[in-house]
């Protein structure tokens, strides 16, 4: 890569599914690579604190996934997220139509093995990875969840995956949003992801002359493409050691 910007002039954010760690069958079975906190924390410290993790895992999950290690981070896909000391997170209790739509997709997978709901608290995710043959049920089940639920409501699809969240949720509008604040005020975006769910994100950071990677393959906007969540590690311990956002001598 010709342009390879030095890490003070960047803000780094990284997708976690797929992108820092490998894609698993039960969200709940993901392992962190001991290696990658270290790294991380690294890269924080070039960075000036200007890393985050931009997941639809909840933030309390990143912070038990990566404990001791402490990141700033957007969860559910940017219905939450904390900057230093200031969190804002996102309450279940003031979606009620959605905590009924769980229990009511709850049921109606009930005679589909295979098929998981994973309830989020303000979003709720449909996964069919270890049923493939049900996907044209999950999406349709989905897709009637969400329009039941009106219109501040939005599905989401993922790796074989559907998620509803509400309708301002989106990993672009959260990284606009910690650009406006210390420390990435500023600085060029650099975004990491690897799924449908990403590509708003990778969009945002385009339009700011920012650059964007995917993981792994499909169609994308992004500006860079690597292999798999081994690949990025590898070349994100290349970046800490280097102090530069480059794709060469890997």
């Amino acid at each position: 890569m010709r342009d390879a910007p030095a890490m003070d002039h960047c803000a780094l954010f990284l997708d976690f599914d797929g992108t820092l760690v490998d894609i698993v069958e039960r969200p709940e079975a993901v392992a962190i690579d001991p290696a990658l906190p270290p790294i991380l924390t690294c890269l924080q410290e070039q960075l000036n604190g200007a890393l985050a993790i931009i997941s639809g895992r909840p933030i309390t999950f990143l912070d038990r996934a990566f404990a001791p290690c402490r990141f700033d981070s957007a969860g559910l896909h940017g219905l939450e997220h904390r900057i230093g000391d200031k969190i804002f997170l996102c309450d279940p209790n003031d979606h009620p139509d959605l905590r009924d739509m769980v229990r009511r997709l709850q049921d109606a997978v009930l005679s589909k093995p295979g098929l998981l709901i994973e309830d989020k608290g303000c979003s709720v995710a449909l996964h069919w990875r270890l049923a493939p043959h049900e996907k044209d049920f999950a999406r349709a089940t989905a897709q009637a969840a969400v329009e039941a639920l009106g219109a501040q409501y939005r599905i989401q699809y993922g790796k074989a995956v559907a998620e509803i969240a509400p309708s301002g949720a989106g990993k672009g509008s959260i990284i606009e949003q910690f650009l406006q604040q210390s420390p990435y005020r500023g600085r060029r975006p650099v975004f990491v992801g690897d799924d449908l769910t990403d590509e708003n994100g990778f969009k945002v950071v385009n339009i700011r002359g920012g650059l964007s990677v995917r993981v792994g393959a499909g169609e994308t906007v992004a500006a860079q493409r690597v292999g798999t969540p081994s690949d990025l590690r590898h070349l994100l311990s290349v970046w800490a050691r280097t102090g530069t956002l480059s794709f060469d001598g890997r």
